[in-house]
């Protein structure tokens, strides 16, 4: 939040600064309540809980910086030293929080120190239940949140920084998006000298197609501070693309060689992020081909970077809809090829799907659990080596799905007037009308052209429709292609990617209605496209049933089938009504301002179906 500025005007370097503001507060007035409440607890007595020197040190820097406030304290609490300077530390985190330089801490690193001693002179004396206590939970807390509580990561499009390098290059007039460029750079260096390197620093390339997308990041960092006095970056490529996600690796061998990357791997010990994108390889050449080029770029960059020396983080970009990356996170772990885990695994966590995976506590912990027990037993041997061994055993299992699913794919996408029957037959447009979403529905183009159409709104739109197809189109073809039930089945069992890939799959399909699809296919005037659509939903969800086992979707799964049922007929009513309410406001003469009331109609029934049908950001 603040921070993802690609495609979005209203995200600018003082709303940056802003957020990291905002987060700061947070975290400094807790800081403060903690110290307070912590401090209250120490009514140790001098006498039979000495201090130790480095205590009575920082009393004494505290009393000759504040006076009157040492005075106050040590009033208020007579003989209690271990109290009197935790209540100090308070009042300074507090000094931190206004900008008052004389009493603030320079950083978290200091109050740390400053804890670390009173927790080692309580046990020295003997007091280790304070000491390990309520203690030792403030300290773990400021090691994790520092001063910002959340780091916050710029992310910016490859072609604007490409034009901000061309003018500055040339020495002519720069224009307001260039010196927006630039502000951010310093925004992120007055972040930085706030709140701490850690505060912000990685610095996304979207769309990132060479080695120079992201050298050019350095480069106009250089520009906004021509005296070298910039802020630390960690520059992190966004793969999205399915060729992008080819060329990956090519582009990491050569970008680490170059000077500005080579001296901050030596300075982090060889560490290197790098983000995949899961909505536009999808969008490219469809789920079924993205899953398998994905899984195939994790693997050739993971083995670059263990015959590098690299220590790699891979940053997954999921969405929570299935056609952007979404479904359960630990099934999606296991499935990760060997080397690409290692005990490192960062996501995205999107709209809905953070409330419904942390908005309830018990949850939020059992969730957290089961990400972290997966990302443990994916980077055991056993599982590395049973994940390679089902890949290479199925590998001509995966180049038929691969083939067939994307020619099926693309006779569907690539076919005459597509873009504006989808225009139609889901409502994409009225999408752009609604204040969801972190930026606009599009970057440019119009609605003949799906190539510069984001993917939240290619996925949402038609999940919207209940149609689901960005999750699942082209799966019954890839499978029926294979044609081997019995090989299927054996590979569901043995291979952790198509059984994800399957399961997920099965939940998507779980959560289409073809009755309501068909309302939404009925808007545009192709039939062969609607059939197209109604005949790959129909062969997927029998291939699907066959390999998962049970009379109908998510028979293997009760618990989960009856929360979709349960929720399904609620969900209905809302697509109904969002239905009234499309063809009520397209039927509006040209160019007249849309009814408000239709609008509202809209928009709740919007929100209603994402609710109910749940992993659809």
């Amino acid at each position: 939040m603040g921070g993802d500025r690609d495609g979005n005007p209203f995200v600018t370097s003082d709303l940056t600064r802003e957020a990291a503001d905002i987060a700061a507060e947070h975290v400094l007035r807790g800081l403060e309540r903690a110290l307070e409440r912590i401090g209250r607890t120490l009514t140790l007595d001098e006498e039979a809980t000495p201090p130790s020197a480095g205590v009575q040190e920082i009393w004494a820097r505290f009393s000759a910086a504040a006076p009157d406030a040492a005075g106050e304290l040590a009033s208020r609490s007579p003989g209690e030293p271990h109290r009197r300077v935790v209540l100090a530390a308070a009042q300074r985190v507090a000094a931190t929080r206004r900008g008052d330089a004389a009493l603030a801490y320079a950083g978290p690193e200091e109050l740390l120190s400053d804890l670390r001693h009173v927790q080692d002179s309580l046990s020295d004396a003997g007091a280790r239940r304070h000491a390990f206590g309520g203690l030792q939970h403030l300290m773990w807390q400021v090691e994790t949140y520092g001063f910002h509580l959340t780091e916050l990561e710029v992310r910016q499009h490859s072609q604007v920084h490409a034009r901000a390098l061309a003018e500055l290059e040339n020495g002519g007039e720069r224009s307001a998006e260039t010196e927006e460029v630039l502000e951010v750079f310093r925004a992120i260096a007055h972040i930085q000298r706030t709140y701490g390197p850690r505060a912000a620093g990685r610095y996304v390339v979207s769309f990132t197609q060479s080695a120079d997308d992201l050298t050019t990041v350095h480069r106009l960092a250089a520009f906004a501070f021509p005296d070298g006095d910039g802020p630390v970056l960690d520059v992190v490529p966004l793969f999205e693309t399915f060729a992008d996600l080819q060329a990956a690796p090519a582009i990491l061998a050569e970008v680490v060689t170059r000077p500005e990357y080579a001296v901050r791997l030596e300075a982090t010990g060889g560490q290197l992020e790098v983000m995949l994108g899961y909505s536009d390889s999808s969008k490219d050449v469809g789920p079924v081909a993205a899953n398998l080029a994905l899984y195939e770029a994790q693997a050739q960059i993971a083995q670059w970077a263990a015959d590098a020396g690299i220590r790699l983080t891979l940053f997954h970009g999921r969405g929570g809809a299935l056609g952007r990356g979404g479904g359960p996170a630990n099934s999606a772990i296991l499935a990760q090829p060997p080397h690409s885990v290692d005990g490192r695994f960062k996501l995205t966590e999107q709209g809905e799907v953070i409330f419904a995976r942390y908005g309830e506590p018990a949850i939020a912990m059992r969730h957290i659990e089961q990400v972290a027990a997966a990302t443990l037993l994916a980077s055991a041997p056993s599982s590395e080596a049973r994940t390679s061994g089902a890949a290479a055993r199925y590998a001509d299992v995966a180049t038929t799905m691969d083939a067939a699913s994307r020619e099926r794919f693309f006779s569907l996408v690539k076919a005459e007037g597509f873009a504006p029957w989808f225009a139609t037959v889901t409502p994409m447009e009225e999408l752009g009308m609604l204040a969801l979403g972190s930026r606009p529905a599009r970057r440019g183009l119009s609605v003949e052209s799906l190539e510069d159409l984001r993917a939240i709104p290619w996925v949402f739109a038609w999940t919207q429709a209940r149609i689901n197809l960005a999750g699942w189109f082209g799966l019954g073809t890839a499978l029926e292609a294979v044609g081997d039930e019995e090989l299927l089945s054996e590979a569901y069992a043995q291979w952790p990617l198509l059984r994800t890939m399957v399961d997920n799959v099965a939940m998507s399909l779980a959560k289409t209605d073809e009755r309501i699809a068909a309302r939404y296919l009925a808007l545009g005037d192709r039939p062969d496209l609607a059939q197209l659509v109604l005949d790959e939903l129909a062969l997927t969800r029998t291939w699907v049933i066959r390999l998962t086992g049970g009379g109908d979707l998510l028979g293997d799964k009760p618990v989960l089938q009856r929360a979709v049922h349960l929720r399904s007929p609620y969900v209905d009513a809302l697509s109904l009504l969002q239905l009234r309410a499309l063809r009520a406001l397209r039927a509006g003469e040209a160019g007249a301002d849309a009814d408000p009331e239709l609008q509202r109609l809209l928009l709740l029934s919007v929100s209603g179906v994402a609710a109910g049908l749940q992993n659809t950001g």
